[in-house]
């Protein structure tokens, strides 16, 4: 950090406006943020719909290996990538034998992704199950006897009736993910996440300013995408929350 930026609160957010690293981090977190955000909604629309409608042996151990992941910390989580995609992990060692070349992303954006995603889809199946649950069933029928085929019922029908499910549960992902230190602590090796950030402002650089600048600039960002998923999807955010 720049010399001077140090002493005054003023400094510190003055210092995450204009320094290009943190801009950069903050850029990225949005970004990783939004897209597990994204991938974990569009995974538990049909992973949670499927469940919910659909009865089967062993249905209740499945719903409570998916949930699992919510008793995991997030250190423990960032392990479990290291050992699926790490230098020495399985995905490695299986595209070695096959192709020569070992495949290590656990370090990477895309295993940050995985983490995150990991503990994220099992808080965005649950809600869109209690959702799915409580649709009334006539309405698809009524869809179906005007002639509606299955993709026009889940369009016009289904996903209007979880679409505030779906906002709210995405909503929580991302701020989730905005905040989450345990996972990026242990994976974001080549990447600079704002938790990261603000962790080794606060304990390395001991520029106490900067990281409560930071902190504000975090919560303020988590604050926003929550204010506005609660305009789109109603109270279910706040009642997730």
């Amino acid at each position: 950090m720049a010399a001077g930026w140090e002493g005054t609160g003023a400094a510190g957010y003055a210092a995450i406006l204009t320094e290009p690293r943190y801009l950069a981090a903050l850029r990225d977190t949005v970004l990783l943020s939004a897209g597990v955000a994204v991938v974990a909604v569009a995974l538990a629309a049909v992973v949670g719909t499927t469940l919910a409608r659909t009865r089967f042996r062993g249905r209740r151990v499945l719903v409570a290996l998916l949930t699992l992941p919510l008793a995991f910390p997030g250190v423990v989580v960032g392990f479990m990538v290291i050992l699926l995609a790490g230098r020495q992990g399985v995905i490695g060692s299986v595209t070695e034998s096959l192709t020569g070349e070992r495949l290590v992303f656990a370090y990477s954006f895309a295993g940050l992704c995985l983490g995150y995603l990991y503990f994220s889809l099992p808080r965005c199946i649950a809600t869109v199950m209690a959702a799915a649950e409580g649709l009334d069933p006539a309405l698809e029928e009524a869809a179906r006897t005007m002639g509606a085929g299955p993709w026009r019922v889940a369009r016009d029908v289904i996903l209007p009736g979880l679409s505030p499910a779906l906002v709210a549960s995405g909503a929580i992902v991302f701020a989730t993910c905005m905040g989450a230190l345990g996972t990026a602590f242990t994976l974001a090796t080549d990447i600079r996440v704002l938790p990261m950030v603000i962790y080794t402002e606060f304990t390395l650089a001991t520029n106490f300013s900067v990281a409560a600048a930071l902190s504000v600039l975090l919560g303020v960002v988590t604050w926003i995408a929550l204010a506005v998923a609660r305009v789109f999807g109603g109270g279910g955010v706040a009642a997730q929350a």
